[in-house]
């Protein structure tokens, strides 16, 4: 177990650029692995949760190359090879479920393990739709990992998700693309679309109508070339701390600008953020820029329905500097934020009560006041990456020292935050 100190600053300023987007990474990996050719990959996530993706493919025979954020996968195509022990998926959800949705077409059985955390975290949500393809999966007490999946050859199905989820509708279009006909999957709320610009990129043809998008089977899939770009919900940890200091700047380049996870900016600009785009590029389907974010006085505001949907990992931080803001922030709808790494809806009362703010826990969501000061504390991560950021930036404002307690379980999606985040501070 690790611990960090964070002190108060006094400002931000410099630049940054984001590593590469964690759910571009995992996707365009698992793609790049039943495709023909070799796919490279520049600035691939350096998190420990897109290793596990990469474990896991190489123990599925799949070989990938590594140099720094650099990868190439040598894809198989769409048959893969049996492994010899249990796909190890770490503490990543992700690779658990969209890798499930690859496992359900081959015609071996495999086994999806993962750390304490994952084996808490429902599985139910891919289980149900994959089953009715056509794969035999079992887990414990029904809905949690470990996985054992025996694939088949699948059939296509046409299913409504009856919660919102982009891992789930990836998994069911990426079972989809090894089935006999033409699968579809209708989401209640959109929810990011990686999965089917990822699908367009690689030589796929899925065909979006509303909220439901469809896809034909037995499609080939060729290799790619490309440079992912920065993960917007990292960069949502330095925004918000720029944001804690009126007059602070900070430039955010090579920036994932997806409008289905740029919500983030509107909602912060909203509030009373500063942000310019200074650029605008498009790579195989996936908009990218540099930022200027520029600190002014916060208002605050109410986060809920599709907003919540499509800010699910940055709402931690929003709420972790909710007490600086003028008129507080109100998050509903998120009773999703309790099946994370973490309950993260408790984990965050806790922390900010220990730093010595008022909130009201509810059991969708979070009301906290504004105009609080808070001051330093000993808090507990709880093992949850997002929870360790999120309180390294409420103490910069924070009267005191504080310690961050497995401040280590930043590296499952930042490795560096810490060191990056001290390199851009006014002290």
């Amino acid at each position: 177990m690790s611990t960090t100190l964070i002190h108060p600053a006094k400002g931000i300023s410099g630049s940054l650029r984001p590593p590469g987007d964690k759910s571009i990474s995992h996707r365009y990996a698992m793609l790049g692995a039943i495709a023909n050719g070799a796919t490279r990959l520049e600035n691939f996530s350096t998190g420990a949760d897109c290793a596990s993706t990469l474990t896991c493919l190489e123990k599925l025979g799949v070989r990938c190359d590594r140099d720094g954020s650099i990868i190439t996968i040598h894809g198989r195509g769409p048959h893969l090879q049996t492994s010899a022990s249990p796909l190890d998926c770490g503490n990543s959800g992700s690779t658990m479920r969209m890798l499930s949705g690859i496992l359900a077409g081959q015609e071996f059985t495999s086994e999806l393990i993962g750390d304490a955390s994952l084996s808490r975290r429902p599985m139910a949500r891919v289980i149900t739709p994959l089953a009715a393809m056509g794969a035999t999966i079992h887990a414990h007490d029904g809905a949690r990992p470990p996985l054992r999946i025996t694939g088949a050859r699948l059939k296509a199905i046409h299913y409504e998700m009856p919660i919102a989820s982009a891992q789930v509708k990836t998994a069911v279009l990426f079972a989809g693309l090894l089935a006999d006909g033409e699968t579809s999957v209708a989401e209640p709320i959109r929810t990011r679309d990686h999965t089917e610009i990822a699908l367009r990129a690689f030589g796929a043809n899925p065909h979006a109508q509303g909220n439901r998008i469809r896809i034909r089977g037995r499609e080939e899939l060729h290799a790619i070339q490309t440079t992912i770009p920065g993960d917007l919900s990292s960069a949502a940890f330095f925004m918000c701390a720029t944001a804690l200091f009126p007059g602070s700047q900070l430039v955010i380049t090579d920036l994932l600008m997806n409008p289905t996870r740029a919500r983030l900016l509107d909602v912060l600009i909203a509030m009373g953020l500063g942000i310019t785009v200074l650029e605008m590029t498009e790579q195989h389907g996936e908009l990218r820029g540099t930022v200027q974010v520029e600190g002014r006085t916060l208002v605050g505001g109410t986060i809920a329905g599709s907003d919540t949907a499509a800010l699910i990992d940055e709402l931690p931080v929003l709420a972790a500097i909710a007490p600086y803001t003028k008129d507080g922030i109100e998050i509903r709808d998120a009773r999703e934020l309790r099946l994370k790494e973490s309950d993260r809806v408790a984990c965050v009362a806790a922390n900010l009560r220990a730093m010595g703010a008022e909130v009201d826990e509810r059991e969708d969501g979070l009301r906290i006041p504004g105009g609080q000061q808070l001051h330093g504390a000993d808090i507990d991560s709880f093992g949850d990456h997002r929870i360790a950021m999120a309180f390294a930036v409420a103490a910069l404002r924070a009267d005191g020292e504080t310690r961050i307690r497995h401040a280590e379980s930043a590296g499952i999606s930042y490795p560096g935050f810490f060191e990056t985040l001290e390199s851009v501070l006014e002290r």
